[in-house]
């Protein structure tokens, strides 16, 4: 198995695991990715996700050199079969830290960039190659990388097709941490466990009012703001919140 998932409580890791080939994606292991993301969401149980890459040397180099890339070439599938993978109109509101030791190349670039935290060690390496061979960063990328960071850094990691150190990607605003290698997964095992423990419903309306609203007109995206906001106040969620608040308060006051 090249995708691999387990489960943990209520945080689900998705592993790449193919480190003989430094994590590099055959379209089978594309399919897997894609199905192993459609599980999660759907799965009640499951409230945040890691998402990591098997062994020390790779996160994921992106599309296998061999079988992906001459497949794309030769015209026989467009790119957007692999949109599951890429989480490209998924819905998927719940979130998903990634943890990058490594090399994090191309497609694998591309999958972090669905990602809601990024925690990469500090030997990682980044770069989006494509220019270099004649195509593009089609797996989303084209559409994230500059709706996440500022305009100019953007370009420069899209125009380049250069190597980036994990430095400058923190420096950037496209990673969150940078620790030591062996902590990588640890760190964002903790984040993941965080977020689980919170409310399901906040945090997942929390990422689709992200996701959705910033492209509405201003109007629209408050006027949706308030819907989503009503939907989480009037949840189950909230109920039990107010309600533990509530006994908290009265406890305190016992006490004093």
């Amino acid at each position: 198995m090249t995708i691999d998932l387990q489960r943990s409580g209520h945080v689900a890791t998705i592993r790449i695991s193919r480190p003989e080939k430094l994590n590099a994606l055959s379209l089978a292991m594309y399919e897997d990715l894609g199905r192993a993301f459609t599980e999660v969401r759907d799965d009640d149980d499951v409230r945040a996700v890691v998402l990591a890459g098997a062994g020390e040397r790779a996160f994921c180099v992106g599309a296998d050199l061999t079988e992906s890339i001459p497949a794309l070439a030769s015209d026989r599938f467009d790119i957007s079969a692999w949109d599951p993978a890429h989480l490209k109109g998924a819905r998927f509101y719940k979130p998903i830290v990634c943890a990058v030791r490594g090399l994090c190349i191309g497609g694998g670039f591309e999958i972090m960039l669905a990602t809601d935290i990024r925690i990469a060690s500090t030997d990682a390496v980044f770069q989006l190659p494509e220019p270099a061979h004649g195509f593009v960063p089609a797996g989303g990328t084209l559409v994230r990388l500059v709706r996440q960071i500022g305009y100019a850094h953007a370009m420069e990691i899209l125009l380049l097709a250069r190597k980036f150190s994990a430095g400058e990607m923190a420096a950037r605003g496209v990673v969150n941490q940078v620790v030591e290698p062996e902590r990588v997964e640890s760190v964002a095992a903790e984040i993941a466990e965080r977020m689980a423990g919170l409310s399901p419903t906040a945090v997942q309306t929390i990422k689709e009012a992200v996701l959705t609203l910033q492209d509405l007109p201003l109007e629209e995206a408050f006027a949706q703001e308030a819907r989503l906001g009503q939907r989480t106040f009037t949840s189950d969620d909230a109920k039990r919140g107010l309600q533990a608040f509530a006994k908290r308060a009265v406890d305190a006051r016992k006490t004093t």
